[in-house]
């Protein structure tokens, strides 16, 4: 693929962030090469293995090829999303040392890619109750965010199954209230989660961003995950389905991804996919999108 084909030279494109989320074994130059590859201008990754602690050292090398590759091409914000292991309200101390020793390295290693998302599940409470998790969330959060980082702290909105946090704005409101440095901090917006949780993005998106404005505000989304779900309204499942073929349909999605509030926001693919259906699927967003 030559310069000519990789630049975002698509007007409607050049202000459309698009991305999936792509393997990360191989570096972050072989990920903004993917990324290009299938028509996206970002990506999401894992930190490190998403079911337990060990990350890749740092190769310098890598991270300068990925920086010069990006600003050629156009490729930012990045997203990094920290392990599914990682409960930083855990009922085990041991756990939850764990989970903020990790998170705290993460925010080092996003520091060689200065200015980009890193994105959490805020916890489950494991029958302590939402204001003891709440309470352990934000200080755990107090303790690993410092006023010099320049990455963005991201708390995911979740679908609120078993004792998950982050199921309601106020739950995640609550936490932001009782951090420190909130300069970095703000939220990611998962479609498949919030539809399962209970807010109807499908007859009412205005509404939902209406009320999401008045309890944390707009200037705190930062990311959209975008993804269909296989489960009903407020199922509490959190079951990605693939664009379209869920119970959102691609009429929600053209309605998310234009949204005046939303559209200059970047948007990461997290569907049941490998390489060839993400293509699919950002193809398909781009017709969808209109205005940019």
């Amino acid at each position: 693929m030559n310069k000519q084909t990789t630049m975002n030279t698509d007007k409607r494109f050049s202000s459309f962030r698009i991305g999936c989320h792509l393997s990360s074994s191989d570096g972050y130059f072989a990920m903004a090469k993917t990324a290009v590859g299938i028509g996206a201008n970002t990506f999401q990754f894992f930190t490190r293995n998403p079911r337990g602690g060990a990350a890749k050292p740092i190769d310098p090398d890598d991270i300068a090829a990925f920086l010069a590759f990006s600003k050629e091409n156009g490729i930012g914000p990045i997203l990094a999303h920290a392990s599914y292991t990682m409960n930083l309200c855990a009922a085990e101390a041991r756990i939850r040392d764990f989970a903020l020793n990790t998170m705290m390295d993460d925010l080092c290693r996003m520091e060689y890619t200065p200015g980009n998302l890193y994105n959490l599940h805020p916890g489950s409470h494991v029958q302590q109750g939402v204001e003891k998790g709440i309470e352990l969330i934000a200080g755990a959060l107090n303790t690993a965010i410092t006023k010099d980082q320049t990455t963005w702290v991201l708390l995911e909105t979740m679908a609120g199954k078993g004792s998950e946090i982050g199921r309601t704005f106020e739950e995640l409101q609550e936490i932001m209230d009782r951090i420190e440095i909130r300069d970095r901090l703000g939220v990611c917006l998962d479609t498949c989660h919030i539809f399962d949780a209970g807010y109807d993005i499908i007859n009412d998106l205005d509404g939902v961003l209406e009320h999401f404005d008045k309890v944390i505000g707009l200037e705190r989304l930062k990311a959209i995950h975008l993804n269909d779900t296989k489960n009903p309204f407020k199922s509490h499942k959190d079951r990605h389905e693939t664009i379209g073929d869920g119970y959102l349909g691609i009429e929600t999605f053209r309605k998310v991804i234009n949204h005046p509030a939303l559209q200059h926001l970047p948007f990461y693919l997290e569907t049941p996919n490998e390489l060839p259906g993400y293509a699919r699927e950002i193809a398909l967003l781009k017709t969808e999108r209109t205005g940019a």
